[in-house]
């Protein structure tokens, strides 16, 4: 059964996130799987890199999925344009191609980049709205950018998961988290081998608490510490966070074309 590779490119703001449910059509997954049963008259299961939440984009989410058993061969170009012809126009799939039998979107994947987008001039973002949140005001970006540093490294983050049920290790290693400036947006970019439920968001909760000089930047090593939910900040809004890339071992899944594109 031949094994296919893509980019998935969505506006998450009319969807209950990526994974497929039983109680609603509007999920990434959901829809993705609705036209490959059409084109291939059989139950096709796609797999993505990472479970966005409702309300959070995609520049780059990374998809895979294995075409049924005894399924007539169609051209690579021909599945795209079909996939294409009948998503909605929030959603966009490209750069289709043929992948390793083995190859697995999520468990393939060795890292990912997140990024967080706030809005601090005065005036509300009006055609921005669903991609960032709007804090008017000043944030104190340096204090800010040192309790990033503090939650940098290998850490066991179940301060900043949502799911209190988590069997497995919250263990996450978080290589780089920064807060930078792009005129009157604060983006702050997560890159790490993983992330658990919510935890970029809550991660950017409580930056924004520092920023807004709620709690201070040291107390970040008291939270890690803490493994308590209950101790870190709020959830920022999920339409500020944005999946921007998804790293996979060169030797064994070469850069996927179109990792380029940007919407930013």
């Amino acid at each position: 059964m031949p094994n296919y590779r893509f980019f998935v490119q969505y506006d998450g703001t009319r969807y209950d996130g990526w994974q497929r449910q039983k109680n609603t059509d509007r999920t990434i997954q959901g829809k993705l799987e609705n036209i490959l049963l059409h084109l291939f008259d059989d139950t096709v299961e796609v797999h993505g890199s990472g479970r966005t939440d409702a309300g959070v984009h995609a520049f780059a989410q990374v998809a895979n999925f294995h075409s049924p058993e005894g399924a007539k061969e169609i051209e690579l170009h021909r599945i795209e344009e079909y996939i294409n012809a009948y998503l909605p126009e929030d959603i966009s799939v490209f750069g289709l191609e043929a992948a390793p039998p083995r190859f697995h979107s999520r468990l393939s994947a060795v890292g990912k980049t997140y990024c967080y987008r706030i809005y601090t001039g005065k005036d509300r973002p009006v055609f921005a709205r669903r991609y960032v949140w709007w804090l008017p005001g000043k944030l104190d970006e340096e204090a800010m950018r040192q309790a990033a540093a503090l939650l940098e490294g290998t850490h066991d983050y179940a301060s900043f998961c949502a799911n209190p049920k988590m069997k497995k290790s919250t263990v996450r290693c978080v290589d780089s988290l920064t807060v930078r400036r792009q005129g009157e947006l604060l983006i702050i970019q997560a890159h790490g081998n993983g992330f658990l439920h919510n935890m970029v968001r809550i991660l950017t909760g409580t930056l924004v608490q520092v920023g807004l000089g709620e709690r201070p930047a040291k107390e970040m090593q008291e939270l890690l510490l803490a493994k308590d939910r209950r101790q870190a900040g709020p959830a920022a809004p999920a339409q500020g966070l944005c999946l921007e890339s998804v790293d996979y071992r060169p030797a064994f899944v070469p850069p996927l074309e179109g990792q380029g594109r940007n919407i930013w």
